[in-house]
């Protein structure tokens, strides 16, 4: 249960709520409760009933799949005044939960079990269209997954990959190989291949666990061959 004074701390994040009405605001003080989630915490396992639903108030989510080859990908992470889309589709269809979902950064939650999401998503259209939003702004994040998994060269991917996080104002990335290819869905011998091709063209240069930036300009370019 929350107290009404904890609703100035999570309007910020559900802005929805300064439009709610007496009825769901009650109901939302009544039935929902916040949690810390420490870093490292798996939330959901594949093949999780889904019984509650958790809404970010800080910190990120990552949600993956794992491969019979035990290669890794990352379908999207989730963080302030976002929730998992496949958690309230769970919920929705009486479903267990199809991937993994663990805590990367030390998480606070708006945790609502999954009968009062129902009950809400069948009486209050603002609920509705809070849910309704997260799916479609997730399911294009989601698609675009797709769309580089079947469409991009992996050299392509791994480049547009670098070059969102390196800049020249931020040359240094603290990541190792085994992590790019969780992130992209590959082996990490293929991204050590992969950053040895971009070493010796003098666009990065690797360490133990780090990657530095030396041509941001090339690396763009390696991003569109």
């Amino acid at each position: 249960m929350l107290r009404t004074e904890d609703l100035e701390r999570i309007t910020p994040a559900l802005p929805f709520l300064t439009r709610a009405p007496g009825e769901l605001i009650r109901d939302f003080l009544y039935e929902a409760n916040i949690h810390t989630i420490p870093a490292g915490t798996q939330v959901f396992a594949e093949g999780d009933a889904c019984d509650a639903l958790a809404i970010l108030l800080s910190g990120t989510v990552r949600v993956f799949k794992i491969g019979e080859t035990g290669r890794e990908i990352t379908l999207y992470r989730f963080d302030r005044g976002e929730s998992c889309i496949l958690t309230a589709n769970c919920i929705l269809g009486n479903r267990h939960f199809p991937a993994i979902a663990v805590v990367e950064h030390d998480a606070e939650a708006i945790v609502i079990t999954a009968a009062a999401f129902r009950n809400w998503f069948n009486r209050y259209q603002l609920w509705r269209d809070y849910v309704f939003d997260l799916l479609s702004r997730r399911l294009a994040s989601v698609m675009a997954v797709v769309d580089e998994v079947a469409f991009r060269r992996m050299d392509t991917r791994i480049a547009d990959f670098l070059a969102r996080r390196l800049n020249p104002s931020h040359p240094t990335l603290r990541i190792t190989h085994q992590e790019i290819a969780a992130e992209l869905g590959t082996s990490r011998e293929v991204v050590s291949r992969i950053l040895e091709d971009f070493s010796a063209a003098r666009l990065i240069e690797t360490g133990r666990g780090t990657i530095r930036l030396l041509d941001h300009a090339g690396l763009l370019r390696r991003t569109k061959a």
